[in-house]
């Protein structure tokens, strides 16, 4: 079992930074990859990036990519997602997510099994 809890978002200009953290509860956590996913409103959630559990394989949105950098401290149980150049597009309520398959890095929903609140992230113009 994996409990997660995001942390780290807010109000923020475009054009500017946001680091999110995703602590993980549970011993297994550094045997995972970890998925960030996002919601806006009236919008299905959305894929946004992955990073398997040693650090070395990350995959990115097309729309986040160049902008957003994941990484993770399995020492701490903790996975960041740095989020600069910041659009108003981005204004959505961030998950992080871990997959049924611990080593599954691919985007689809399904296959995340255990997920965060979320944290509200706002960009405005």
């Amino acid at each position: 079992q994996v409990q997660l809890v995001e942390s780290g978002g807010g109000l923020v200009q475009a054009g500017g930074s946001l680091r999110l953290s995703c602590a993980a509860s549970g011993r297994t956590f550094s045997m995972y990859t970890m998925g960030w996913f996002r919601q806006a409103p009236g919008k299905e959630r959305e894929f946004v990036g992955v990073i398997n559990w040693s650090g070395t394989i990350t995959n990115y949105a097309d729309s986040v990519k160049g902008r957003f950098t994941i990484s993770r401290d399995n020492a701490k149980n903790t996975v960041y997602l740095q989020m600069n150049s910041l659009k108003p597009e981005d204004t959505a309520v961030y998950y992080c997510a871990a997959p049924k398959n611990k080593y599954y890095t691919g985007s689809y929903y399904d296959a995340y099994d255990y997920w965060g609140q979320g944290t509200q992230v706002t960009v405005s113009s």
